[in-house]
C-alpha cells in the first residue's frame, strides 16, 4: 500500500509552500488509495513554539487534509500540547506511531551505535573552533571543505565521553544516483559529499537519522518534500543502503515564489491558511488553488477548477513541473470566486455569517435571516472573497442610512436640477409599482428614461446612489425588491430633500 506522510518542525503557523508539499502528499495517497500520516518532528526543542501543533493540524484540516494517523491525546499530552482536536489514542489504521519525534528518541540512539558497531558511522568530538579552522584553511586553498573520517582530529572517541557526535561515514568515491518523481535522474558524487551529523552531542538525533529511520519504521513507500532536501539526497540513500531498508520513492517539489521571482516563506511574508481563512477565501478554493501551484493535469486537460474528488481522481507526481510556481491574489481571487458561485445559497449564508458579524451586520432574528436569503442571490456573482460581502449589503439591514452626499445625486453628465427632476419622476411612477416583478420594475425605469431622453446609466445611477448610499451595489432592481417599496421611497424623499436644499 502506498503511504505518505507530511513532517513539520512545531516552530511556527503553516505557510503555503508548506502546506503545498502536504497537499500534493496528500493527494498521491488519496489518488492510488493510499495511507497519509501526519509526523511532527519537534526534535529541535530550542525552536519549539507552544500551540504551534494544533495550529499545524487545523490548517492541514481547513484546506481540507486530513490524515489517517498523526498525534494523539495521550502523546501530546505528555507535551503540555493537547487540544479536542488531536486524534484519539491509538487511532493510526495500522500506521506505527508514536507520531511525535520527542517519544522516539531512543529508537534513534539505538539505530546510531548500530551504525557505528557495523563501521559505518563513527564517533567524532571536533569543537566548533576546530571546525571553523578547518573551513577557513580549506577557503585559503580555495577547495570546498567537506568533513570525512579522515578529517578527525582524534580517533579514539569512546562512547562515554561527553560531547561527542557521531557522523555517517559516507563513500569518498562513486556515485549517487536518484530517479525524482518530479525532477527525473540526478547524480551526486560521494566525494562532494560530507559525512553528515546524525547524532549531536547532546544526544539528540539530526533530521537526516530521525526522519529517515521514521519513513522506513512507519512504511513511508513516498517521500514528498521541498526541493531544499535535494542536496541531502546522497545523505539519505547511502543511510537507507547502510541500514539494509527498503528504499522508498522520492519526489523533490519546487519552491513557490512570489511574483517578484523570490522564494515565498515564513520570514518573507508568505501568508499562512489562517491568513487565507480570515481574508475570505473558501478552503476548496484553498487546495484548487494549492494543487495548481506546479501541477497540471496534464495530457491535453485544460480543467482548472476541481473539487476534491477530482483532484483524487486526477492527480499524478508525474505531472508535478520541476520549476518554481509562481503565487498569484488574481488567479487565488478568481478561482475563490467560481467557488463561491458553486456553493448552495444556504451553504453560503452559513459561512458569511462571521464576516457579516464583522461588519456590524447583525443576522439573528427571523426577518433579518430571510432579508439575507433575498440579498444572497443578487451578491453571489460578485463575490470573489467573503470580506466583500459586508460593503455590498449593509443599506439591506438597516431602515435608514445616512444622508447621501449630493455629489452621489447628481447623475453622471448631468446637472443638479436636472438630477432633482428626474428623481422626483422616477418616485412619482415608482409609488405606483408592485416591487416584486425586477424584470418589470426595470422596463417601467427605462421607458421613463426614454420619457426624460437620458441614458439608462444617468437615472439608474441617481437611483441607485439614493437608495444605497454606494456607487457599487448588487443589481439595482434585485436591490429594490429585496429592500422594498416603503424603504425605498423613504431614502429617494430623502435624496429628494438632499437635492432641494
Amino acid at each position: 500500500m502506498v503511504r505518505t506522510r507530511f513532517a513539520p518542525s512545531p516552530t511556527g503557523a503553516l505557510h503555503i509552500g508548506g502546506v503545498r508539499t502536504a497537499l500534493f502528499s496528500f493527494l498521491l495517497a488519496r489518488s492510488l488509495g493510499g495511507q497519509f500520516f501526519l509526523r511532527i518532528e519537534d526534535t529541535d526543542r530550542a525552536r519549539f513554539k507552544p500551540g504551534t501543533i494544533q495550529q499545524i493540524m487545523d490548517s492541514l484540516r481547513w484546506t481540507g487534509i486530513d490524515f489517517d494517523a498523526g498525534p494523539d491525546h495521550a502523546s501530546l499530552s505528555k507535551l503540555g500540547e493537547d487540544f479536542p482536536g488531536a486524534l484519539p489514542d491509538a487511532a493510526n489504521h495500522g500506521i506505527p506511531g508514536p507520531f511525535v519525534q520527542s517519544e522516539r528518541l531512543h529508537l534513534y540512539r539505538e539505530h546510531a551505535e548500530k551504525l557505528v558497531a557495523q563501521g559505518v558511522a563513527y564517533r567524532c568530538n571536533e569543537t566548533p573552533e576546530e571546525l571553523q579552522r578547518m573551513r577557513l584553511e580549506a577557503e585559503a586553498a580555495k577547495r570546498t571543505f567537506t568533513f570525512k573520517k579522515a578529517n578527525r582530529l582524534r580517533a579514539d572517541v569512546q562512547p562515554g565521553d561527553p560531547g561527542h557526535h557521531i557522523r555517517l561515514d559516507m563513500p569518498i568515491m562513486g556515485q549517487a544516483v536518484l530517479d525524482d518523481l518530479v525532477m527525473g535522474r540526478v547524480t551526486f558524487e560521494y566525494a562532494n559529499v560530507d559525512d553528515p551529523v546524525i547524532v549531536k552531542g547532546d544526544g539528540s538525533a539530526t533530521y537526516h537519522l530521525a526522519a529517515m529511520y521514521d519513513d522506513w519504521a512507519m512504511g513511508v513507500t513516498h517521500i514528498i518534500r521541498s526541493t531544499e532536501w535535494l542536496a541531502s539526497v546522497p545523505k539519505h540513500l547511502y543511510l537507507f543502503h547502510v541500514s539494509g531498508w527498503p528504499m522508498p520513492k522520492f519526489g523533490h517539489v519546487p519552491n513557490v515564489n512570489g511574483e517578484d521571482g523570490k522564494k515565498l516563506s515564513k520570514r518573507k511574508g508568505a501568508p499562512s491558511m489562517f491568513e487565507f481563512r480570515d481574508a475570505g477565501y473558501l478552503p476548496e478554493a484553498a487546495m484548487n488553488y494549492l494543487a495548481l501551484l506546479g501541477w497540471a493535469p496534464g495530457g491535453g486537460d485544460e480543467q482548472n477548477v476541481f473539487t476534491s474528488a477530482e483532484l483524487f481522481a486526477k492527480f499524478s507526481m508525474a505531472h508535478v513541473g520541476s520549476s518554481p510556481a509562481i503565487f498569484s491574489y488574481p488567479k487565488l481571487d478568481w478561482l475563490n470566486g467560481t467557488h463561491i458561485r458553486r456553493l448552495a445559497p444556504d451553504d453560503l449564508a452559513g459561512r458569511l455569517m462571521p464576516f457579516l458579524k464583522k461588519a456590524g451586520i447583525t443576522v439573528e432574528t427571523p426577518e433579518q435571516k430571510a432579508m439575507l436569503a433575498r440579498v444572497i442571490p443578487l451578491v453571489q456573482e460578485r463575490l470573489k472573497r467573503l470580506t466583500e460581502i459586508g460593503p455590498l449589503v449593509d443599506f439591506a439591514f438597516v431602515k435608514t442610512i445616512p444622508p447621501v452626499p449630493r455629489e452621489l445625486l447628481i447623475g453622471p453628465k448631468m446637472e443638479q436640477h436636472l438630477s432633482l427632476f428626474a428623481l422626483k419622476a422616477a418616485r412619482d411612477v415608482l409609488g405606483t409599482q408592485q416591487f416584486d416583478d425586477d424584470a418589470g420594475l426595470e422596463k417601467t425605469m427605462r421607458d421613463l428614461c426614454d420619457e426624460l431622453k437620458l441614458k439608462p446609466n444617468q437615472l439608474f445611477t441617481i437611483i441607485r446612489n439614493a437608495i444605497s448610499g454606494k456607487t457599487v451595489t448588487p443589481p439595482l432592481f434585485g436591490l429594490m425588491g429585496v429592500i422594498g417599496k416603503d424603504v425605498c421611497l423613504a431614502r429617494i424623499d430623502a435624496a429628494i430633500q438632499t437635492l432641494s436644499a
